[in-house]
């Protein structure tokens, strides 16, 4: 087996496409694109409403494309929209009680997946891919905390 560049990215690449299409299945029950299941994560990972262009930010998409999706789900009950209370001209968003459920019976869809997939490794390989794909991954706030956690351990007793 090749562990060329090429092929490394191709094996990544067949396993994201992998794990999304399985993503496509699990979400099909509820009907909902994985695109709305990110904005029902995003709205309700927030304490209060939010405002509509936050979750355009959070998801990438430009405002208008985030009308789209909230209005999708508030046709479905499971977000409703608010005035901002700082600014009469903002509108916020939050998730509804059925919202709530929703989410939390799709997050555990998705770990009951998770699992079913990455049981196939030894409790020592996931940790090791853990480890190859944070050093891959281009995020910075991951790298602070890593090196903060060696730092502390270096400070030791």
């Amino acid at each position: 087996m090749s562990d060329s560049p090429a092929v490394l990215r191709d094996l990544l690449m067949a396993t994201t496409r992998t794990l999304r299409k399985r993503w496509h299945e699990i979400l099909r029950p509820w009907e909902l694109s994985p695109h709305e299941h990110r904005a029902l994560r995003v709205i309700g990972s927030a304490d209060e409403p939010v405002r509509l262009g936050v979750v355009a930010k959070s998801l990438r998409i430009v405002p208008r494309s985030v009308t789209e999706v909230v209005d999708r789900l508030e046709s479905r009950g499971l977000t409703e929209r608010l005035p901002d209370p700082a600014d009469r001209r903002a509108v916020c968003v939050q998730l509804t009680d059925d919202g709530r459920r929703m989410l939390t019976e799709l997050d555990t869809a998705r770990d009951a997946d998770a699992a079913e997939v990455f049981d196939r490794l030894e409790s020592a390989e996931r940790a090791e891919l853990a480890r190859l794909l944070h050093k891959l991954t281009d995020d910075h706030n991951h790298t602070a905390r890593a090196e903060n956690s060696v730092a502390s351990a270096n400070d030791g007793p």
